[in-house]
């Protein structure tokens, strides 16, 4: 022990004293240097050493308030360990409380245990980034490399090098396969059951429920696009696009608001598609379209998914690009193709998921079979039976609408899979008999759905017409095949092949004169997905060229009839007020190209089609078509008119019947 008046070292002052409570209780908790001083004095006082009234004055102490000096207290040890505490107790009190309302919330939703969630905390720093997916929307994510681009440019984005190969944090079964009876499940899911690895699948707890996004986060709280323009552009979609897009079906929600909060891919394609078709607006397309192509990006490899993402890739898949098989895609990874024979069970949960699957076949085949590529989606019990669909309580008028598409689809892909994809191959005389089956089943398709469809109060009639629309249109890609691979020797055509292509040249005449002549088709130019566009585009061309072919076969072809029709429709597209980004001015421009070749060899009295180079367009377009330059360099993809090959609306594939025997 130290002698009297010794001073200890500060060894000695941090060792245990023989015989204390610590040695008496070990598991007690260590107590701190016990301090008994108390600061009462202020600085200047004690420099002095002088006696200090500060305690009995409060703020200032009489002598630096005479000398006009700062009167200040370095708080003591034991005052800042008393603050310690008082901040520690409340630390506690708080994350006591958020524990508990977190187990509740957990707990409303069906979520696993918040103790399931503490192995996250085993996670080292520096394999987060491999983790983002684990627990994050790949949209929000903002990389090292992330940098805002000017104008229309794609932002940068950094793809995470390695794979998150990490566990489930719940080792429990699903709730959908502890509830299901079956020990037979896919083959990929006994693969997910053993390794519990969390790229083998999507999540299992985003399946059919709502995720919110913060609005302050996306395009338009950072100034990208106006609160103004955003707004009016959702109330176009909402009034005007939507109804076009079988009204309601694509959008579920009411305001732009709800849509911010739900899912940034579909305010993306929204706001994209909107600009696309109102006039004066091309920047504000330019820089929604950049930020859509970002987030579908994002979206390839990000295993959470909503049914609104997919609502928007629909949405831009109808309008802007082939999206169609990456929507499906991400649909079969939520289980919507399970979704109609659950609803049809009685599960109303799974109504809208089995609506938007019968969506997505409509537009898969949008962009199949017309351009002579097989389906994704088959035609299996869901698609046959669709019109059991309608027999459900929640149906409505929308619904009437998207599955008279249905209906019009089955049928062309039989076609297409009875008659083949090859353009060259020539239909047998004892083939034009199933022709014959199928114009029939063709018009009672007419009969049963365009009395069904009741007016829209945006579109007008458009749903019923459209259904004849549909109808010529589909007539002329079927009887058009019996004239498909006739080569420019043939000599002669039965008469049963000639009246099918008598019907397939009166059904073109008949589409570009309801174009021309009915109302609410010819304000449906600026509004229709793209599909419409293929009508009208193809129509024209089969005339043209059918002409051209075979004008002395007597197939009621007159070239003066022909060249009018066609001539007013280039008017009619010029004429349309959209964006000068949209389709019908491409349309209207390569038309008019088309037109003067072959109005330059009927004056020639010639059966050689001159190359482009022969012959210039005379009808210049006052909507030419965007340059590069102007459309901005979007990067990882190309711009929006690089991407958008117009040519490929001339021809289109498999119903491209003449594409083998006419020179360009």
């Amino acid at each position: 022990m130290a002698e009297a008046g010794t001073k200890r070292s500060f060894q000695q002052l941090q060792s245990p004293v023989p015989g204390s409570e610590n040695d008496a209780d070990p598991s007690s908790e260590r107590i701190g240097p016990k301090i008994s001083k108390t600061v009462t004095a202020c600085t200047e006082c004690q420099k002095r050493k002088m006696k200090c009234d500060l305690g009995a004055r409060g703020a200032i102490c009489g002598r630096c308030e005479k000398k006009g000096l700062q009167c200040v207290v370095n708080k003591s040890l034991q005052s800042l360990l008393k603050d310690e505490a008082q901040w520690k107790r409340e630390v506690e009190s708080d994350a006591s409380m958020t524990r508990e309302a977190v187990s509740e919330i957990l707990k409303a939703l069906d979520l696993p245990a918040l103790e399931t969630f503490r192995q996250r905390c085993l996670v080292p720093r520096e394999n987060s980034l491999a983790s983002l997916g684990d627990g994050r929307l790949a949209a929000n994510v903002k990389f090292s490399s992330y940098k805002e681009s000017p104008g229309n440019a794609v932002p940068s984005r950094r793809v995470p090098a390695t794979m998150a190969m990490t566990r489930e944090n719940s080792q429990e079964p699903e709730q959908d396969e502890a509830k299901s009876s079956t020990i037979i499940a896919d083959p990929m899911r006994s693969l997910y059951e053993v390794t519990k690895l969390r790229n083998l699948r999507s999540n299992p707890q985003s399946r059919l429920r709502q995720r919110y996004t913060s609005s302050e986060d996306d395009f338009i709280s950072s100034g990208k696009v106006s609160p103004q323009d955003a707004e009016h552009l959702f109330d176009y979609f909402a009034k005007y696009l939507n109804a076009y897009l079988w009204g309601g079906i694509a959008l579920v929600h009411a305001d732009l608001m709800a849509v911010r909060r739900s899912s940034s891919l579909l305010l993306a394609a929204i706001l994209t598609v909107s600009a696309l078709h109102v006039p004066g607006k091309e920047s504000v397309f330019d820089i929604c379209y950049a930020e859509f192509v970002g987030l579908i990006c994002d979206s390839m490899l990000d295993r959470y998914h909503t049914l609104d993402g997919i609502r928007g890739l629909t949405i831009g898949a109808f309008w802007l690009r082939k999206l169609s098989g990456h929507a499906v895609r991400i649909a079969t990874e939520l289980n919507l193709h399970q979704s109609y024979s659950r609803a049809m069970k009685g599960a109303s949960e799974n109504f809208e998921g089995a609506r938007l699957w019968f969506l997505l076949y409509v537009c898969d085949h949008h962009f199949s079979i017309a351009y002579g590529r097989p389906p994704v989606i088959h035609e299996n019990n869901t698609i046959l039976n669709h019109i059991k669909f309608l027999q459900l309580p929640q149906v409505t008028q929308s619904d009437e609408r998207l599955h008279s598409q249905v209906a019009m689809f089955v049928i062309l892909t039989n076609i297409y899979h009875t008659f083949g994809p090859d353009i060259e191959e020539k239909l047998a005389e004892g083939d034009l008999a199933r022709v014959e089956h199928f114009n029939k089943r063709l018009d009672q398709y007419r009969a049963h759905w365009q009395e069904r469809l009741a007016p829209n109060r945006y579109i007008g009639s458009y749903p019923a017409k459209g259904v004849y629309l549909h109808h010529q249109y589909a007539k002329l890609q079927l009887n058009s095949l019996a004239v498909r691979g006739f080569k420019l020797d043939f000599a002669n055509i039965s008469s049963a092949r000639r009246e099918l292509a008598s019907i397939a040249t009166s059904s073109a005449v008949m589409i570009l004169q309801m174009t021309l002549e009915e109302p609410d088709i010819r304000n449906a130019i600026v509004g229709v997905p793209l599909y419409l566009h293929t009508m009208i585009t193809y129509a024209t061309v089969f005339l043209l060229k059918i002409y051209r072919r075979w004008d002395n076969t007597h197939l009621g072809v007159d070239f003066a009839e022909i060249q009018g029709l066609v001539s007013r429709v280039i008017e009619l597209l010029e004429s349309v007020k959209a964006s000068q980004r949209h389709l019908a001015y491409h349309i209207a421009s390569g038309l008019s190209k088309m037109l003067n070749r072959f109005t330059a060899i009927e004056r020639q009295g010639s059966k050689v089609i001159p190359t482009a180079q022969e012959t210039t367009s005379s009808r210049d377009s006052s909507y030419p078509p965007a340059a590069v330059g102007d459309v901005g360099d979007i990067r990882p993809l190309a711009s929006y008119s690089d991407m958008v090959d117009y040519d490929q609306y001339f021809p289109f594939g498999f119903f491209d019947v003449l594409s083998a025997t006419i020179p360009e």
